[in-house]
């Protein structure tokens, strides 16, 4: 059996498990091999609970661009004191990061989708490459409702690009749903949240977001909505 059909093997069987029940069937079978990426928001501190809840001793990294709102390094801080752990920090290649800034611009980003994706690259699929490094899968905190880029997401995927198995336990909860659990479980969250922020990344490419816009229109608000992706997710296709 190859691994696309091994990951739809997986789906079909976890198909009515809840999330927790997901996460520790997964847990306990790739054991020190899977790993969890959190990018703090808010599906990631469901998350974050939920597998603290199983085993705290299961490897949580985030990634650093270097460009992240004040908010969101406190909201680390707090996480890791809540539930006694300490989450890993990966940090892009300076070396990199210098070279583009030098030949770009320090907001190269904002001048086309090429150099944009150019940052993504340095800033946050290079890092994440390196915190793959030995495991065989990783969680994620993606949910089909996020984005028109996630409706044909599943709850288990083979990831081509990082040739891993990839979870998403709250692949088809609501937002509702989400924030349910996080008032009822007094989770921390970004406080951004609370001020129009929805989904939140790098400072200088998140925004909040107006009464009845996309969820996700926050993010690289002024590309288009088929582009918004930072490349760490692939898009199945039909």
């Amino acid at each position: 059996m190859n691994r696309i059909e091994q990951a739809r093997q997986y789906t079909e069987q976890l198909k009515n498990k809840t999330p927790e029940e997901v996460i520790a069937f997964f847990l306990q079978h790739f054991g020190q091999k899977i790993g969890f990426a959190t990018s703090m928001g808010a599906e990631d501190q469901v998350l974050t609970d939920m597998i603290c809840s199983i085993d705290k001793s299961t490897n949580i990294f985030t990634l650093d661009t270097g460009r992240l709102f004040p908010e969101t390094y406190q909201l680390i801080e707090e996480t890791c004191k809540k539930y006694d752990i300490k989450i890993n920090i990966f940090f892009p290649d300076y070396e990199k990061v210098e070279k583009m800034v030098r030949e770009k611009g320090i907001n190269l980003f904002y001048h086309s989708v090429e150099n944009r994706e150019l940052c993504c690259n340095i800033r946050k699929k290079d890092p994440l490459k390196r915190a793959f490094k030995d495991l065989d899968a990783w969680i994620c905190g993606l949910r089909r409702d996020q984005s028109i880029t996630r409706l044909n997401n599943q709850l288990v995927e083979w990831d081509e690009q990082n040739g891993l198995f990839k979870i998403n336990p709250l692949i088809d909860w609501t937002e509702e749903q989400v924030w349910k659990y996080i008032k009822e479980n007094k989770i921390p969250y970004n406080e951004l949240h609370d001020k129009g922020f929805p989904s939140i990344g790098c400072q200088p490419c998140t925004r909040a977001i107006l009464p009845g816009e996309d969820i996700r229109a926050g993010r690289w608000w002024w590309e288009q909505p088929e582009k918004r992706e930072c490349g760490l997710h692939n898009r199945p296709v039909k």
